[in-house]
């Protein structure tokens, strides 16, 4: 009886000592600085002789609200795969956006085919009002107040891009001073 008790706890401390040396490992993973956030999974079937194939494709944008933010597209037969590709693309498409405080430094309009979306800086407390595609692509870019409208399309992929166009168009007071001087 005292034999069958020892090797119960002993089996016990393996057991917690395989799990402490898991939680070791997740945690010595490298935490990405970048914040992914899925904005549209498409799904798309195809007809074939044994009956329909699935085919996934999600529009990720990532962001590290520090001013760096990016979209990326991913197609696979899975969900998880297909945001997974769109994650590493968006990593590849980086762009950094000029910001004043917490808002931006002017108004600024983005177009993309037939999205188009209207940017303009808020007083501070206003927070982010935009919509969608939009707003993922500001909150993650780290801009805290800011008005936002989306005209035309409301194609996810198109107001990504019209947003990700409208930040990347913006400049300081300085800089757009130093390009009419040449």
């Amino acid at each position: 009886m005292v034999k069958q008790d020892k090797s119960n706890k002993e089996r016990k401390n393996q057991k917690d000592g395989k799990r402490k040396r898991q939680d070791d490992n997740k945690e010595s993973r490298e935490k990405s600085e970048f914040e992914e956030r899925v904005v549209h999974v498409s799904r798309n079937s195809k007809v074939v002789k044994g009956g329909r194939r699935f085919s996934f494709g999600a529009l990720v944008v990532v962001g590290d609200h520090k001013g760096r933010v990016g979209y990326g597209l991913g197609k696979a037969a899975e969900v998880a795969d297909a945001i997974r590709k769109a994650g590493e693309n968006a990593k590849r498409n980086l762009v950094m956006i000029t910001m004043r405080g917490t808002t931006l430094p002017h108004d600024t309009v983005g177009k993309h085919s037939g999205a188009q979306v209207l940017i303009r800086p808020a007083s501070e407390g206003t927070g982010v009002i935009a919509g969608g595609a939009c707003r993922a692509v500001l909150e993650l870019a780290g801009v805290r107040d800011v008005l936002a409208k989306s005209l035309g399309s409301n194609n996810h992929l198109n107001v990504t891009k019209a947003t990700i166009k409208a930040l990347d168009s913006l400049r300081t007071k300085e800089a757009a001073l130093a390009l009419r001087k040449g």
